[in-house]
């Protein structure tokens, strides 16, 4: 079989993207299921008034993990269709996906584990810097559609 070693990297970068978007799907689509559990059993620690900041950081985890594992998803996909998807800083781009997709809803699932007179825990921290990798990659991902 004749392959071509330059459509390597972006395959096992195409592959890595869909493998890291699919274990997120499951992993954060199994907190969903968690948090319905805690609303089914009416888990005081989840449901009480006093534990809004809690629900509402665990909800804003669940839902940017499913964003996030989806947005892996599709570049994994598109890197695949697309040639030269990510430009030259595609690395880059990996790297700050992944830190992304661990940072923002870490970050919202630690600020609602310990919180504060209704603010979050000091685990909020993590989300401006996920944020930023977030907004770094999908930069990088617009400006290369421009280049293919």
């Amino acid at each position: 079989m004749n392959r071509n070693p330059a459509a390597a990297p972006p395959l096992n970068a195409a592959r890595r993207h869909v493998r890291f978007g699919w274990w997120s799907l499951f992993v954060f689509a199994a907190l969903g299921l968690t948090l319905e559990v805690f609303h089914g059993f009416k888990v005081a620690a989840y449901l009480d008034v006093s534990n809004e900041t809690r629900r509402l950081m665990w909800r804003l985890a669940h839902a940017h993990g499913v964003l996030l594992g989806l947005i892996h998803v599709v570049y994994g996909l598109a890197l695949g269709a697309i040639p030269g998807l990510g430009g030259p800083n595609a690395g880059f781009v990996t790297t700050a996906l992944i830190g992304a997709s661990l940072l923002l809803p870490g970050g919202f699932f630690l600020g609602g584990v310990a919180f504060y007179g209704g603010d979050p825990g000091l685990g909020i921290a993590l989300v401006p810097v996920g944020a930023l990798l977030l907004l770094a990659a999908l930069f990088l991902i617009a400006r290369s559609t421009a280049r293919t």
